[in-house]
């Protein structure tokens, strides 16, 4: 349901954008830049209330079974990341997107422009996530530290209560302000390429992982994946790995390859810290965005930053729909330098991409726990 609210938020738009007049886009443009302020306000809350409590969670698990998942889900997402860079490099130049500037429908006067700052940058947030996280843990500050959790709680409320309702109208503006300009019509065909390419590099690193995972335990990688047909369904039906949790606990318990107290532990972690394909969506369509807006693509020096920080972004990264993306919004402002309209298009576009993004997050897992059940 969430994914055709989504796509029909897109199609809206569109049709809005490409009947409408001039007054009409007049009223839309601070409707737009309200949402993105909303938007761009709750992302360091976000950064900060998901990292800082997740540091200071460590202690309580500190094994070496989790030290040994957080390592694999952490080299899991660097290599799907690494894998859409590579393919991003050498497919979107061959796209021949060209920066739409000319023939392009002028946009109206703003009505009024109502700017709401947040209330720290987007690197101030994370840096202090990780001091006083790491401090937590130094001096045992055990009141803080629940405190913490009530934030967490309180900040994923903003953004099932706020930023996930509103994610439709942005949608729908961003996309009525893109046909109106004339932007989209032209660019319908790249973003069918765009979709074909990020399911390519979907199939390739869940391939990578199964095989690697199924010579590692000695296993075939089939024993798992032929019980993740519900899984990958739900996945695909609610955008979200925490949704489709339980379906993929259920569904495990099937495979005679898992160790069962290895599968009991690792397949609730994993739907909470591994999201590969999510993050592989958000560098390809970094990448695509980047040459669309701009007309080229980022030097590739900033991904040996974007990369890392990313995969640690993501580990952090609410189970709900959209989480990676919602997350790592201002690394993207700030590593990448996208300006408000970059990162508005990669949100409409990274929300109808969404499904498979999931699906991929929630079926690595299972290659994930297979070789961690290596006899």
């Amino acid at each position: 349901m969430k994914t055709l609210i989504l796509i029909a938020s897109g199609i809206i738009g569109y049709l809005i954008g490409t009947f409408a007049n001039e007054t009409t886009i007049a009223i839309l443009l601070p409707i737009k830049h309200l949402l993105g302020q909303i938007i761009f306000f709750l992302i360091p809350l976000l950064i900060f209330g998901f990292i800082t409590p997740s540091i200071t969670r460590l202690k309580r698990n500190a094994s070496k079974l989790l030290g040994r998942s957080l390592l694999l889900a952490y080299i899991s997402c660097i290599g799907s990341a690494t894998l859409a860079a590579v393919v991003g490099y050498t497919i979107i130049p061959l796209l021949q997107i060209a920066p739409q500037t000319e023939h392009l429908h002028a946009l109206p006067e703003m009505l009024f422009r109502l700017d709401i700052p947040p209330v720290m940058s987007v690197l101030t947030a994370l840096v202090l996530a990780l001091l006083i996280g790491l401090s937590i843990l130094h001096i045992r500050a055990e009141r803080i530290e629940h405190a913490l959790y009530e934030f967490q709680d309180l900040v994923f409320s903003m953004v099932k209560r706020f930023l996930l309702p509103i994610l439709p109208l942005f949608i729908a503006t961003n996309f009525s302000i893109l046909a109106y300009e004339g932007a989209l019509a032209s660019r319908l065909p790249i973003f069918f390429a765009i979709l074909l390419a990020t399911l390519l590099c979907h199939l390739i690193w869940l391939t990578v992982l199964y095989t690697t995972a199924g010579i590692y335990s000695r296993k075939s990688p089939w024993q798992v994946l032929k019980h993740y047909g519900p899984v990958i369904l739900t996945a695909l039906g609610t955008q979200s790995s925490a949704a489709s949790l339980g379906v993929a606990i259920e569904q495990s318990k099937k495979s005679k390859a898992l160790k069962p107290e290895i599968r009991d532990f690792a397949i609730p972690l994993f739907g909470n810290i591994h999201f590969p394909g999510s993050i592989l969506d958000v560098v390809f369509l970094s990448l695509a965005v980047s040459q669309i807006l701009y007309g080229e693509l980022p030097d590739p020096e900033k991904y040996l930053l974007f990369i890392p920080l990313l995969a640690i972004f993501a580990i952090a990264a609410p189970g709900l729909p959209g989480g990676t993306l919602i997350t790592s919004l201002g690394l993207i402002y700030a590593v990448l330098g996208f300006d408000e309209a970059g990162t508005a298009l990669m949100i409409s576009i990274f929300a109808l991409l969404d499904s498979f993004g999931t699906s991929h997050n929630i079926t690595s897992d299972g290659a994930l726990v297979l070789g961690l059940s290596r006899d």
